[in-house]
């Protein structure tokens, strides 16, 4: 990457931490670094846009850009109405189902089969910790069908070809007594977006 290139700041959500730093190395994005929030914050989304303007503040100074790779992920707007205040860009989409899968196609799924519930590399890796234990299925398992009754399917989209993961799916899927589709969505649009021309 040519010495020149912009010093940017990726502020991101936990979950796509591993995401970045794959395409840091396979694109040799010298000029990025990265801070993250943690995935954690997902429970409680009204949190989310104070965080992210604090990483902003603290940061900024030390960049020539500033970049948020997050969705709405369940804010209404208000991470949206920070980053315009900050004059931040952010990734295209409402969650990272959307930009891993790419808008219209994620559209087109959840309008087939509304009743999905999605993992991603991430929730599968994390799987016990943030669905099982995170919902207190493990010490009530009576809970499962009040909060997965109503889903039809699983779909898992993979970032990445492993298939170790793909097992680990597998046995999520089983586990909430759902069936699994696997997409393999690769990196969605986290590349475009972070390889896309300064304004």
């Amino acid at each position: 990457m040519a010495s020149d290139a912009p010093r940017t700041l990726v502020i991101a959500c936990g979950a796509l931490a591993r995401e970045f730093l794959l395409l840091k190395r396979l694109n040799g994005w010298d000029h990025f670094s990265i801070t993250c929030l943690p995935a954690s914050l997902h429970n409680r989304p009204q949190h989310i846009p104070e965080a992210v303007r604090a990483k902003i503040r603290a940061e900024r100074d030390a960049y020539d850009r500033v970049l948020c790779l997050y969705g709405d992920c369940g804010t209404g707007g208000l991470l949206d109405q920070v980053l315009a205040e900050e004059a931040v860009e952010r990734i295209e989409g409402a969650h990272c189902y959307e930009f891993f899968l790419g808008g219209d196609d994620f559209a087109a799924l959840t309008e087939e089969e509304p009743a999905t519930f999605f993992l991603t590399d991430f929730l599968v890796r994390h799987f016990d910790t943030l669905v099982i234990k995170g919902l207190g299925l493990d010490r009530f398992p009576e809970l499962l069908d009040l909060y997965f009754g109503s889903y039809r399917q699983v779909v898992f989209l993979a970032q990445v070809p492993d298939e170790e993961l793909v097992a680990q799916a597998e046995r999520a899927a089983a586990r909430l007594g759902l069936p699994l589709t696997i997409r393999h969505t690769g990196l969605g649009t986290l590349e475009r977006f972070l390889s896309a021309p300064v304004h």
